[in-house]
């Protein structure tokens, strides 16, 4: 399994509308992928910022390839994460999962 982690960050007052757009956006387009397995929204506090962590979980890299296109490291955006005042990384990160174990 694939972990695949993007992150940005946006004014405090744009936060749940922005998570709201992201299960429109992000969290649906993955789920809609085969080799999907998961996803995770973390959110961290930055005083006037929040920075949101957007982890997906993917069977193989072939599967990250169908959502993404070749070039797995370049970030998804979308048309109106300016409307937001997103500040997004445009390159993701990728990990092999070696355990995963949830209580």
């Amino acid at each position: 399994m694939i972990a695949r982690e993007w992150k940005a960050t946006c004014p405090k007052e744009h936060e749940d509308g922005f998570i709201g757009y992201l299960y429109e956006t992000g969290i649906k387009d993955t789920s809609d992928t085969k080799g999907f397995v998961g996803a995770q929204i973390l959110k961290r506090d930055l005083g006037n910022s929040t920075e949101i962590t957007l982890l997906t979980f993917w069977e193989d890299i072939e599967c990250i390839k169908a959502f993404s296109g070749e070039n797995i490291s370049i970030a998804r955006l979308y048309p109106e994460d300016e409307k937001y005042k997103l500040n997004p990384e445009r390159h993701v990160k990728h990990y092999e999962v070696r355990e995963n174990m949830w209580l």
